[in-house]
């Protein structure tokens, strides 16, 4: 079972990472799409007869950032889960790969934060003066993903160093 769910989820990573380029550039070429997508999902009080493409351009350009951090922890999620399907379990690539993953995951749920931040910067910037929308959020959510981040991240290091003293005892046999 644990080969399947592996290979479930190295599957999963790869189609995700094959995609996501691609609808990028779509919302790059469709901005008219991106910025009615972007309008049902934030619940700020923008003004939005006042933003304009370079603004939505702006806002792609963050999100795309925010986003690619995801795409390299899943790089590395799916190395992993790939040898992990070929039955190569305890090695330093694995250990390594994980410890990768979730340093990236924690890096991305705190530049969620600072992603939502500056997006309300920027879609506010056109408001009139005593407008402008300066908004951060923290959530449990955000705190739960920022929990598991470095649970897994402690967890792999840990991996990590078990492999290695593992390959320094091979050496003495």
């Amino acid at each position: 079972m644990t080969r399947l769910f592996s290979q479930i989820i190295a599957f999963s990573s790869m189609t995700i990472l094959i995609t996501s380029p691609i609808v990028a550039l779509y919302f790059l070429i469709n901005i008219d799409q991106f910025a009615e997508i972007a309008r049902s999902n934030i619940t700020l009080p923008i003004q939005w007869q006042t933003v304009s493409d370079m603004q939505w351009y702006s806002l792609w350009f963050l999100t795309a950032l925010y986003i690619a951090i995801g795409l390299a922890g899943l790089y590395f999620l799916r190395r992993a889960f790939f040898n992990f399907a070929k039955g190569q379990l305890f090695n330093y690539s694995n250990s390594r790969d994980l410890r990768l993953f979730s340093i990236l995951l924690f890096i991305q749920a705190l530049a969620k934060i600072i992603h939502l931040t500056i997006s309300s910067v920027l879609l506010s910037i056109n408001h009139p003066a005593g407008q402008k929308i300066l908004s951060v959020y923290f959530g449990s959510n955000e705190l739960k993903i920022i929990a598991l981040a470095m649970i897994l991240w402690v967890m792999s290091d840990l991996l990590v160093r078990g492999s290695k003293l593992e390959n320094e005892n091979k050496q003495f046999v």
